[in-house]
């Protein structure tokens, strides 16, 4: 992959994470290719081009978009961006548009290369890991409404110069990208802060507010720890980010370290114009299926696997899909209910 054709890139889900990225990409100089399902989303793009929206300003965009089935030719560079649970059908349909040699990399929340692994060369497959706000608003517009960390890294932690290349490239979006040879460190830990997410989207509060709570510090608290056990029994060392902290929700760090954790976690979110998670918003707003299975169920799946018990990311995925089905309502009860699972786990 040459240092041109690293910059000629196809965005594969030209959603909240895509299209921010790629619209900067864009700005940085990159030549863009969006391809999104969403086939008013394409049209959008096509006619008006896509609107950023947020605090750090406002632009408009102009590159060509497709959807799957219109889409020709091949690109070096794939960053594949679309909600987790549609990553292997994402990874198939993209196989026949990566050029001997190019790379796929996954920047989504999961452990996704391990999915992308199944129908793409593992040795073509970097990973990511992304925490900055940005919510799709309608066709052709994206809000991006808070700074976050943006890394990036082999599968295998070798410091290549491929992803040195993409590191480069990406700094168009995040000056302060990074390029890292733990990148499942951090999204071992994005499972960890997303069970906490998830466990704010079962309410109505924002994520802020959810977290300050403080009668639900002690669930927040072992949720996290829930997911480090089953992390460190994977042979997994966690980074920090944003707030989080995983050293704070190992076993035998104590209630404080976890207390200080989850209040720098809230002032993390206030700063940012995005108040509630996008998990909320495919509850509460689009009425589609969230990305739990995907990522929470890693945490259920492998702590079956190295025998390390998960109840509360367990029922916390029940309590998700009985909301995406419709049998359940958004409320505080939700946290109620998994408050008195960890009374009983704690007798």
């Amino acid at each position: 992959m040459s240092e041109e054709d690293s910059q000629r890139l196809l965005i594969w889900g030209a959603g909240a994470i895509g299209g921010t990225i790629g619209a900067y990409l864009l700005r940085g100089g990159c030549d863009v290719t969006f391809v999104d399902v969403d086939a008013g989303h394409v049209t959008a793009i096509n006619e008006r081009g896509l609107s950023i929206t947020g605090p750090f300003g406002e632009f408009n965009v102009t590159a060509p978009a497709f959807t799957p089935e219109t889409l020709k030719s091949q690109w070096d560079t794939i960053l594949l961006c679309t909600k987790a649970q549609h990553t292997a059908a994402a990874a198939k349909a993209l196989a026949p548009h990566l050029s001997p040699g190019g790379v796929v990399v996954s920047i989504q929340n999961g452990l996704n290369p391990l999915i992308i692994n199944e129908h793409i060369p593992p040795g073509q497959v970097l990973g990511s890991f992304v925490n900055f706000g940005a919510d799709y608003l309608e066709p052709g517009v994206v809000q991006y409404g808070g700074r976050g960390v943006v890394v990036i890294g082999e599968q295998d932690g070798q410091l290549t110069d491929r992803a040195r290349r993409v590191h480069q490239m990406l700094q168009h979006f995040e000056p302060d990208a990074v390029l890292s040879p733990n990148v499942f460190g951090y999204l071992w830990s994005k499972l960890a802060y997303g069970a906490l997410l998830f466990a704010t989207a079962v309410t109505n509060d924002s994520i802020a507010d959810a977290l300050a709570r403080p009668e639900d510090r002690a669930l927040y608290t072992e949720l996290g720890r829930e997911v480090m056990r089953v992390a460190l029994a994977h042979g997994v060392t966690p980074e920090a980010f944003n707030g989080f902290d995983p050293a704070a929700f190992l076993p035998d760090a104590g209630d404080a370290a976890a207390q200080t954790s989850l209040d720098e976690m809230v002032a993390f979110n206030r700063r940012s114009a995005k108040t509630h998670s996008g998990i909320w918003r495919d509850l509460a707003v689009r009425k589609r299926t969230t990305e739990v299975d995907a990522q929470l169920g890693w945490v259920v799946h492998f702590g079956a696997q190295h025998a390390v018990p998960t109840p509360l990311n367990a029922r916390l995925i029940e309590l998700i899909h009985e909301i995406e089905q419709g049998t359940r309502e958004l409320g505080r009860e939700n946290l109620t209910e998994l408050r008195g699972l960890l009374l009983e786990e704690q007798a």
